[in-house]
């Protein structure tokens, strides 16, 4: 295990998630604060789902030539460059300006979110050692893969409650200049220490391979579109418009609310190798079907008692829990499967391609997330959510239960 560089490059994802989480909570209660509806909340993170699925793409094949740690901080400059932008916005604009820029903001965002994402998920393949016997070798890179993710979902959520504690006591712009200071000292530290030549794969990676993907890499970054849509459906504008508008909580209280959710989110996540007891390829494609078909059932409990009135408060916020809880393993288990199924020198250019399907669910669930809830209420979202749950179970039965020959 390359113990030195796995923790640079978990540092920097670390700065950068705990400020995307709190970037995200800061122009959500912001804009929701002056009045923007649940439709227009969505489209300012529109943009910034767009430009990840485009990153992810093209970010893939750019680390395989050039290397994983010009990948890696350009996304952590870019999204320097984000926040100081977002700064100027101000609330004597027009709706429509103002939704503009920050979308245009956002979308800076979205392309170093996905840089940086890609790169360290992407480095894990190349830092843990692929020695010893199969089954430990694999356990090894489901239990880091495992950290790493769980972790940054942990720090998203501190994201989450540093963004509402934030915005209610320094303010917007404040805010945005002080994480932008705390992600340029972390850009300076990792650009001295990385080594430069992570992830430059040895042949040349041609274009066209942008698209040629196997099998096993169509069926899980299909699955993994729609997993995420799920989550996003309720989860980016349903849910903490209607935690403000139904149920009358303060910012902070929301913030607060959906930080200890990830958080803990993210705990369970970085214990997903002790829920899944096979290893290998095998264990990995069984546990994600047993897993989403469970996914499947928690969500349309929750819908079925939310639309019929049952206890709404306790069956959303009980729901969330055991959803969490269970969404936290399907997310792992598919992390880990992307590393399984493809080899080390082709690993930016498919980790890429699967995560640009995740940006695409997130799009969708995004856009679907103001949609729904204007549309249907809180139960349109969840009833969404479940249909693409099932969709992403679907998708997992026909996973193959072996790696490929990585050779």
């Amino acid at each position: 295990m390359d113990a030195r560089n796995y923790v640079i490059v978990t540092a920097a994802y670390w700065g950068f998630t705990l400020t995307d989480g709190a970037l995200r909570m800061l122009v959500l209660l912001h804009f929701h604060t002056l009045g923007y509806s649940p439709v227009q909340l969505a489209f300012l993170f529109l943009l910034y789902e767009f430009c990840g699925i485009v990153t992810n793409l093209f970010g893939g094949w750019i680390g395989s030539r050039v290397g994983l740690k010009i990948t890696l901080f350009a996304g952590l400059a870019t999204q320097i460059a984000a926040l100081t932008m977002l700064s100027f916005v101000q609330t004597s604009w027009a709706p429509v300006m103002s939704v503009a820029y920050v979308m245009a903001a956002q979308a800076l965002s979205g392309v170093a979110k996905d840089l940086t994402k890609m790169s360290s998920k992407s480095a894990v393949k190349l830092l843990v050692p692929e020695g010893g016997a199969a089954g430990h070798s694999e356990r090894q890179l489901f239990k880091w893969v495992a950290i790493l993710t769980g972790s940054k979902n942990a720090l998203k959520g501190a994201g989450f409650l540093l963004g509402g504690v934030l915005l209610g006591s320094i303010g917007f712009a404040p805010s945005l200049w002080a994480m932008a200071g705390g992600l340029f000292l972390i850009l300076l530290s990792g650009l001295i220490c990385l080594r430069q030549d992570l992830g430059r794969s040895k042949k040349k990676v041609r274009f066209t391979q942008l698209f040629s993907k196997s099998r096993e890499i169509n069926l899980l970054s299909a699955a993994r579109f729609f997993l995420f849509a799920s989550r996003d459906i309720w989860f980016v504008v349903g849910l903490p418009v209607f935690l403000k508008e139904v149920l009358g909580w303060s910012f902070a209280s929301v913030g607060g609310f959906l930080a200890l959710w990830v958080i803990a989110y993210g705990f369970v996540q970085a214990s997903a190798p002790g829920f899944v007891r096979r290893g290998g390829a095998e264990g990995g494609a069984h546990a994600a079907l047993v897993w989403g078909t469970l996914l499947v059932l928690v969500t349309a409990t929750i819908a079925l008692a939310v639309q019929l009135d049952y206890y709404p408060t306790i069956a959303i916020l009980c729901g969330l829990g055991v959803f969490g809880i269970v969404f936290a393993v399907n997310s792992a288990v598919h992390s880990y499967l992307i590393l399984a199924y493809t080899n080390a020198d082709q690993v930016a250019l498919n980790v890429g391609f699967y995560y640009m399907a995740n940006a695409c669910g997130r799009l969708v669930g995004t856009l679907l997330s103001g949609l729904l809830y204007v549309m249907a209420g809180l139960p349109g979202c969840l009833w969404g959510s479940t249909a693409f749950v099932l969709g992403a179970a679907i998708l997992t039965i026909a996973l193959p239960r072996r790696a490929p020959s990585l050779a």
